[in-house]
């Protein structure tokens, strides 16, 4: 094999992916028609669509912090999900003991959620055009942000979901520390809309520069200055893929 089992990473990989696949209309067309929904109430329930952010109508203010708030929870729902269900019924040893280090397992777990978070914004974007415009920007900064938002979120769906040892873990997780931070870094508005002492606390909130530098690709409007943000990604992810590969490497609630 070598160094690296390429061939094994590949096809767990694969596993991760065809996971998710199989249940394409649960996986990635649900969490799009929710985030459509979202949309829908907001601008034409409410009536919102005169109003205009930052020199734009609401709804295509609205529609980038909707894609990568979608991207970002559903990269983080499949690598918790498939490691705590593995962890739930016992078959977690199917995954550890074939011949895979701890950085392949790191790569392949991290890198299956990252790609339905992925899929699922590429699948959301044209969908969220036929009802507001989708303006382009700045292309790369786009694509960075939804990879490193889906990958930063996976990372943390994989540590999520090895410390929790039931389902309930992980809901808490979910509805306490992701959802929040989600809704409260910027989705649905600009952080300057806040009181002073809010945008502070917004500006400790990673979630804030993933959804403020994916808003400014598309628009042009940012918060915060653009670099901030893909620093403060990339260190990010650098940790977190650091410390999953430190906890599956130790066999934390892995290994008996």
């Amino acid at each position: 094999m070598g160094a690296v089992n390429w061939r094994g990473m590949w096809e767990l990989y694969l596993k991760e992916v065809r996971r998710f696949w199989k249940v394409i209309v649960q996986t990635v067309l649900a969490p799009i028609i929710t985030s459509l929904m979202f949309l829908l109430v907001m601008v034409f329930a409410f009536a919102r669509n005169d109003i205009t952010v930052s020199g734009y109508p609401f709804a295509d203010f609205l529609v980038p912090g909707l894609v990568i708030m979608t991207m970002i929870q559903n990269a983080f729902a499949n690598t918790s999900s498939s490691i705590l269900v593995s962890k739930v019924q016992g078959n977690i040893v199917d995954v550890l003991m074939p011949p895979l280090s701890a950085i392949e397992l790191t790569v392949a777990w991290i890198l299956g959620g990252a790609t339905r978070g992925i899929i699922v914004g590429i699948v959301c974007i044209p969908i969220m055009g036929l009802f507001a415009d989708i303006h382009v920007h700045n292309v790369w900064l786009i694509m960075f942000h939804g990879i490193a938002g889906s990958i930063f979120m996976s990372a943390v769906g994989v540590l999520g979901a090895i410390w929790a040892d039931k389902f309930d873990h992980m809901a808490a997780v979910t509805n306490f520390v992701v959802t929040p931070l989600t809704f409260l870094s910027g989705t649905f508005y600009t952080i300057d809309r806040l009181p002073e002492w809010a945008q502070v606390i917004a500006h400790y909130n990673p979630f804030f520069y993933n959804i403020d530098g994916f808003r400014y690709g598309f628009l042009g409007h940012e918060t915060s200055a653009p670099w901030i943000g893909v620093v403060v990604m990339s260190a990010l992810n650098i940790v977190l893929i650091g410390w999953t590969y430190a906890v599956i490497k130790s066999g934390y609630k892995l290994k008996p």
